[in-house]
């Protein structure tokens, strides 16, 4: 299972990341490539806890839906419902400056991979574990960089 603890995870998204640039088409769903920053961004934030966010988790979300999330080789799938705290135009950060969004992101990946992830709530996936978060860090990370083909 890819995770932000494998060798090179960082960088190779971070690369990734590098490649995206402000009129990159989208495969699929709304979000442009800044919204897209700020959408993982803000997540980053959640996931570390600087960010608030109500937990929305139900039985089958904090079982199967997190086994296939996060301990299976599936891609996650165009059209996951996002939380309206990090969700563009509702409770997102709005977009400024595309090269300061993207550091911000880069910031935060680093921050996260290096010691912000922690055992803790996610508010869809219900509790995580350090190496749960790490996982979904890419994970999530991946989602949407292959929402912009990269």
């Amino acid at each position: 299972m890819n995770s932000l603890t494998d060798r090179g995870a960082v960088d190779s998204i971070v690369t990734r990341l590098g490649k995206l640039h402000p009129q990159r088409p989208r495969a699929w769903g709304r979000m442009t490539p800044n919204e897209m920053l700020c959408h993982l961004a803000d997540s980053f934030e959640v996931a570390m806890g600087e960010r608030p966010a109500v937990p929305a988790d139900t039985w089958w979300q904090r079982t199967v839906v997190r086994r296939i999330a996060l301990h299976t080789s599936l891609k996650w799938p165009p059209g996951i419902k996002t939380r309206p705290e990090v969700e563009q135009g509702v409770g997102g950060t709005p977009p400024g400056d595309f090269e300061q969004d993207r550091a911000r992101v880069v910031a935060l990946l680093h921050r996260f991979a290096t010691g912000g992830a922690r055992d803790g709530r996610h508010p869809g996936l219900g509790p995580l574990t350090r190496d749960e978060w790490l996982i979904w860090g890419y994970r999530h990370t991946d989602h949407h960089l292959r929402q912009f083909a990269l």
